[in-house]
């Protein structure tokens, strides 16, 4: 697209950000409605324990309590079985197994912060007063929180349907064939890489407001969520109320990430509660009931092998996976499996590939998607073994990448493993980003540093991810006309800070060339019966936003009918251009409000996509300070080909966002539990680092886009490079400055203390 098309666009000005920043936000905690009750959840405080009572006559009495909900009433309601998306088959057909999961736990509890009871008062003060009266008596059993240690002999067992804490195994590609060519190589490249278990901490803690209609016998429900049907079918599957009678509504949602796409059980409970009491009852979690209760992300444990030749082509690699997905299985657990098989190659062309997995359960917190869902994961692995070898035999790391890229001419490609990759242009990336972070001329900046006493070191990733794949069978947008001349468009993706809201308005006032201030985005409008995929997985543009282009043309071409009528002429004579439709023969004009004088007109369009493949080369340069072990990016690069660009601002936040969310996880953010005991150590802000302005330096970016046949737009998604390049090429520029201290391997968050231990070890 070239840039004359874009001249209306206030590119930059999102439509969004007055409404957000001036506080007229309205959250799930917004919400109220008149006579609402509240809930406060009693939370099990061990990590594995058999339940002998729940006593609960002290808190009932307490004053204005309602009642309190316990195991049983979700038994009793046979809310017992969590939805979980792992379809995949297995080894020797093995299906994925999880244990029962009653909405409020009974018999047993598997991690710490597990919902045993709902306490439900007139105030929120009175309940969370109330909570703590309510006696619970355990019988403590050996817990195990180590994704490794789960499976090995002797471990405690989490759960009867679950042998050997083993909740699924599976293997992909050609063993032999890797064998054979791991016997053939001249070089062999192992690591184990770990990325660490991490909590998503969107800004707007999780919340739920829920009332029932005994008439209609429906529950209308308000909580964050990032699209309407994925949390419509799973709340529906875990209670059995059909979904027609589970109407959701949202406005603004306070980040998703991955974590607001599944349904909890704890919306489930306050179904009960709501059903039962005959009034709405509304819960908002605390900062710490999020960090050990909204699904946690990655926590993937990569054992890899890669084989190259003696000019340092690739020959095969091997994966061996450990993905721990906590006590129970959760709705997000799919993609892991899914993303990193799609993506196992990364960038290059590796003729043999095989991989295999092991789903442990463990006492900790359920794991879900969490931005990028895997394709970070296999990045990181990929990118990490590509960059060892690199330093084993002593080639540039850039030079290595170059010899075994998939080449241009040959795109589409279809990967060992059944990625089907379509247009990208890797070289290209590579090249330009080379450029830009003026990679020549690093070894002068790296004697510079080590003048100051400092050690510098320059990482590079190059990655590609597969986005836009969806579970909806369609995509579907209406689109509406009324007589002000405002276009309307209905969809079931949300926002929770993407700015939806700015570029599916660009795309609609681009294809019908009309003021953006004329068109309304509305998403997911309660009750909807729109088909389609929510926001996560970076597909919402690809999908929702090209059906929305689909639906605006739909409009013009239905609109050149009607505009024949008025204009007395056939449509094939009828022009439109910027709202107005005019032929050659007449003077006359009609105005695209002039269509809906009558009623208001409505057009359905709907597509179905297949994945796109952004991908991009990122390179950065640290200093790591040896006294204190402390470590300053002091450079970031980033060359993208996300396709087509409808809104360069809102690109550069969502890639500026994901790159410091994959800063967070490198250089500090991770949950731990203490072995003994399965206790969460990092449940308040005080405890688990988060990322801060001013750790990663402006980033300096380009685009070198390659047009997306997959959609009419051209685009690709965006959401998740970010992250999936960030945490490579930054743990590659941190083992870069050490690597001369004899220093060759080192685990995520890399603190300070981290840095420094190994240093004082590596006697620096």
């Amino acid at each position: 697209m070239s840039n004359e098309t874009h001249h209306h666009h206030h590119d930059g000005r999102r439509v969004e950000d007055v409404r957000l920043i001036t506080g007229a936000g309205r959250y799930a905690s917004d919400w109220n409605v008149p006579g609402q009750l509240y809930g406060h959840f009693v939370r099990s405080d061990r990590a594995h324990a058999e339940i002998v009572s729940v006593e609960t006559k002290n808190a009932a009495a307490f004053p204005g309590v309602k009642h309190v909900f316990t195991g049983e009433d979700a038994v009793r309601a046979g809310y017992v079985r969590a939805p979980h998306t792992m379809q995949f088959i297995g080894k020797n057909g093995m299906k994925a197994r999880s244990p029962e999961r009653p909405v409020l736990a009974h018999k047993k509890v598997r991690f710490v912060g597990e919902a045993v009871a709902l306490v439900v008062a007139d105030s929120a003060a009175a309940a969370q007063d109330a909570a703590e009266l309510v006696e619970v008596e355990y019988r403590d059993l050996r817990s195990v929180t180590d994704p490794e240690g789960a499976l090995k002999e002797g471990a405690p067992q989490l759960s009867d349907e679950v042998p050997g804490n083993l909740a699924w195994e599976s293997e992909i590609g050609d063993e032999k064939a890797v064998e054979a060519a791991f016997a053939a190589a001249a070089h062999i490249t192992r690591a184990k890489v770990v990325s660490t278990r991490v909590a998503p901490n969107p800004m707007e803690p999780r919340a739920c407001h829920v009332a029932y209609d005994a008439a209609t016998e429906s529950y209308r429900l308000h909580t964050p969520m990032q699209g309407v049907g994925t949390q419509r079918s799973q709340l529906s599957n875990y209670t059995k109320v059909p979904p027609e009678k589970l109407v959701f509504e949202a406005r603004d949602v306070g980040g998703g990430f991955g974590q607001r796409s599944g349904a909890y059980p704890e919306y489930a409970a306050l179904m009960i509660a709501a059903k039962t009491l005959g009034a709405p009852v509304k819960w908002t979690a605390t900062r710490t009931e999020g960090l050990m209760t909204d699904t946690h992300g990655r926590n993937m444990i990569a054992h890899g092998q890669l084989a190259l030749d003696k000019d340092g082509k690739f020959l095969a690699m091997r994966i061996d996976w450990i993905v721990d997905l906590g006590a129970y299985l959760s709705p997000g657990a799919q993609g892991h499996i899914r993303n990193t098989t799609n993506c196992m190659t990364g960038v290059y062309r590796i003729p043999a590939l095989y991989g295999t997995y092991r789903i442990p359960i463990t006492n900790t917190t359920p794991i879900g998607a969490y931005r990028g869902a895997g394709r970070p994961d296999i990045a990181y692995t990929v990118e990490r073994l590509v960059n060892q070898a690199a330093a084993e035999i002593g080639m540039d790391p850039a030079e290595l990448r170059r010899r075994n890229f998939i080449p241009p001419s040959a795109f589409p490609y279809t990967s060992p493993t059944g990625g089907s990759y379509e247009i990208a242009d890797l070289p290209g990336v590579l090249e330009k980003a080379l450029k830009l972070a003026d990679w020549k001329g690093f070894a002068g900046r790296r004697a510079k540093s080590k003048k100051a006493g400092k050690l510098r070191g320059i990482g590079i990733s190059t990655v590609i991810e597969n986005t836009g794949l969806g579970n909806a069978p369609v995509d579907e947008v209406e689109i509406q006309l009324d007589a002000s001349g405002t276009v309307s468009a209905f969809m079931v993706a949300k926002s929770q800070g993407q700015s939806h809201e700015t570029t599916f308005a660009q795309i609609v006032s681009d294809a019908l060339e009309i003021p953006i201030e004329r068109v309304k985005i509305v998403q997911c409008a309660p009750g909807t019966k729109l088909k389609g995929n929510g926001t996560g997985g970076s597909r919402s543009t690809v999908g929702a936003g090209s059906v929305c282009h689909l639906a605006a043309k739909k409009l013009v071409e239905e609109g050149k009918a009607l505009a024949a009528l008025e204009l007395g002429v056939e449509p094939s004579q009828v022009e439109y251009a910027k709202g107005t439709f005019r032929t050659r023969e007449s003077r006359r004009t009609v105005k695209l409000a002039d269509l809906a004088k009558e009623k208001t007109l409505s057009y359905m369009a709907e597509g179905k996509f297949g994945s796109t493949y952004p991908n991009g080369c990122h390179i950065a340069e640290v200093e790591v300070d040896p006294d204190t072990g402390e470590t300053k990016v002091v450079s970031y690069c980033a060359v993208d080909d996300i396709g087509v660009v409808i809104n360069h601002s809102i690109v550069e936040g969502q890639l500026a966002g994901g790159v410091v969310q994959g800063a967070g996880q490198v250089f500090g953010e991770k949950v731990i539990y203490d072995p003994e005991t399965g206790q969460p150590l990092t449940a308040t802000f005080m405890d688990y680092y988060m990322p801060r302005a001013g750790l990663i330096p402006a980033i300096r970016g380009e685009e070198h886009p390659t047009e997306s046949k997959v959609s009419p737009l051209g685009v690709k998604g965006v959401g998740e490079s970010g992250c999936t390049a960030s945490i490579p090429v930054l743990v590659g520029a941190v083992l870069d400055a050490v690597r001369p201290l004899g220093i060759k391997d080192l685990d995520m968050p890399l603190t300070p203390a981290k840095l420094w231990r190994a240093m004082k070890g590596a006697g620096s």
